[in-house]
């Protein structure tokens, strides 16, 4: 079996959301961090909270994937770069672009100077072609600069609620490469 810890964005994953109907559907097997910083994301805290669900992810079972989306992935990647863990793997879905224009720099200053190194584990990056936080070449650059593959969808935006994806199955496939 498999532990999963669910890593959202800003402001968490709403009902509608790929990661909420995944969590669903993993039930005790899915844990979701919990920062205290959804609505302005602390950098600290949040990479707190991914360490404190994968704490609670490993008490369930040795084998941990990090179920990151959006901001997400830099807490997701900034904790496995602090504490390289053994058994863990990172599915990286529509990080945004810490240099972009659209990046979120007044309610997330902490996150706006991160640079991606090599992640520790293995991984991989899903990423649509028509993100507004992320272009094309940005999520090729992090995917090679975080040294995980990357898989490029068409037309689903920052791969959220608004990308009208519900349960995500094809994600899941997506997911199936990093969880084995």
């Amino acid at each position: 079996m498999v532990a999963y810890v669910i890593i959202p964005g800003i402001d968490g994953s709403d009902e509608k959301h790929w990661q909420t109907a995944w969590e669903a559907r993993w039930g005790a097997s899915a844990i979701r961090i919990g920062p205290a910083s959804w609505a302005e994301p602390d950098l600290a805290d949040w990479v707190g909270a991914v360490g404190a669900a994968h704490t609670a992810a490993v008490r369930r079972d040795d084998r941990v994937v990090l179920v990151a989306h959006s901001l997400g992935c830099w807490a997701a990647a900034e904790w496995l770069i602090s504490a390289p863990p053994h058994g863990v793997a990172a599915f990286l879905v529509a990080p945004p672009d810490p240099r972009g224009p659209a990046f979120p720099r007044q309610a997330a200053p902490t996150f706006a100077d991160l640079r991606a190194l090599p992640l520790p584990c293995p991984g991989l990056l899903v990423a649509s072609d028509d993100d507004p936080y992320c272009d094309p070449a940005a999520s090729a650059a992090l995917a090679d600069a975080w040294g995980v593959p990357r898989r490029v969808l068409a037309g689903h935006g920052h791969i959220n609620s608004g990308s009208g994806l519900g349960a995500w199955t094809a994600g899941l496939d997506l997911l199936a490469e990093v969880a084995g």
